[in-house]
């Protein structure tokens, strides 16, 4: 059954592929997905089925995919679509050359699906089975923001394979309806998620809760965290114990103690991964969308993220956090201080490479 209420929050992923599945079946007019990876497999094959089906009838299809993230997915995965004249594009193919760790390295990471000016999907999901046991945050709307996602949409569609984009024209605050959603483009100085992020924490008075698959968070973000600890703020992070990158895992515990001795309480997912990128404030402000608490999202990635105060969407994530909390253990730091030296070897091994983890 499809859907009425204006605000719906997933978690399951079984259960949100379904509602988009049903949502595109009734779709009218254009249907336009923008993902980081689209998997060559069981939940591939059914969106690229229905939303073929679709082109047949005349509606709209825009599909951008993220050329690293497409793996083996290319155009002719999507003949058919195309041939009934669906438009598919990979963002910024990698070039093999002295780039390669530097504007190939800047990847597309948005996930949007949009509908009819009528339904939005905004989180942190790909279409692909492998996340399918995955804990995730994906937000459907059914209001008037639509258009407003279209509009970004279109302008990422239209300069999917240019190497110099103007970060300022593609980057600015979209303000509209009580919302705010705000993107980030390749950018050492703007990193307008993370600069927005720092300015929640600051201004938190109770309580920050978030929710990511990988924290490697830059210096004036966990300034914010323990500053905000040492205020008297409760500041939990809930993580995956074992998330899809192990680099990352490794990476992250040399910044878990020195946190958690301030304050800054870490909580561990048990089951599965944690894939989900949320993040509430004092049950005033939420944020959803695609970006992780890294350094790659912050300065190498295209991200996009909604924020608010909307109270049905605050007690929507507040419940996901209070679920995914049943099932997290507390970060030990007695062990962690007692971790293994060749734990601590590898942390400073990989330590150089967390701008690209």
């Amino acid at each position: 059954m499809i859907i009425q209420e204006p605000y719906h929050l997933f978690a399951e992923p079984l259960r949100y592929y379904q509602s988009m599945i049903e949502d595109i079946e009734a779709a009218e007019r254009y249907i336009y997905l923008q993902t980081f990876r689209v998997g060559k497999d069981v939940i591939g094959d059914r969106f690229r089925r229905a939303l073929t089906k679709k082109a047949k009838q005349g509606v709209e299809i825009k599909i951008l995919i993220d050329y690293w993230g497409a793996g083996p997915i290319n155009s002719e995965y999507f003949k058919e679509l195309i041939q009934y004249k669906g438009e598919v594009r990979f963002f910024q193919k990698i070039k093999y050359n002295t780039d390669i760790f530097t504007k190939s390295h800047k990847r597309n990471h948005r996930k949007l699906l949009l509908i009819d000016d009528k339904i939005s999907y905004i989180g942190s999901s790909n279409i692909t089975g492998y996340n399918l046991n995955w804990r995730e945050s994906v937000l459907r709307i059914k209001s008037n923001l639509t258009p407003v996602f279209v509009k970004l949409f279109k302008q990422d569609f239209k300069n999917f394979n240019k190497y110099n984009i103007n970060t300022n024209s593609r980057t600015y605050t979209i303000k509209f309806s009580g919302f705010e959603i705000i993107r980030d483009a390749p950018s050492i100085t703007f990193k307008k998620i993370n600069n927005k992020f720092i300015r929640l924490i600051k201004n938190a008075e109770h309580q920050v809760v978030i929710e990511t698959p990988y924290f490697l968070p830059g210096y004036f973000l966990r300034k914010a965290l323990t500053d905000a600890a040492q205020r008297g703020v409760k500041v939990n992070v809930l993580l995956p114990k074992q998330s899809d990158v192990t680099l990352i895992d490794i990476l992250r515990n040399k910044y878990l103690g020195p946190l958690n001795k301030k304050g800054v309480n870490f909580l561990f997912y048990q089951l599965n991964n944690l894939h989900a990128k949320l993040l509430l404030i004092d049950n005033s402000y939420f944020a959803i969308g695609s970006s992780n608490f890294d350094y790659r999202s912050f300065r190498y990635m295209y991200e996009i993220m909604l924020i608010g105060t909307d109270s049905d969407i605050i007690d929507q994530i507040g419940v996901h956090a209070n679920r995914t909390q049943e099932d997290t253990q507390p970060f030990d730091y007695v062990k962690w201080k007692d971790r293994p030296l060749i734990n601590k070897v590898f942390e400073w091994i990989l330590l150089p490479f967390r701008h690209l983890l």
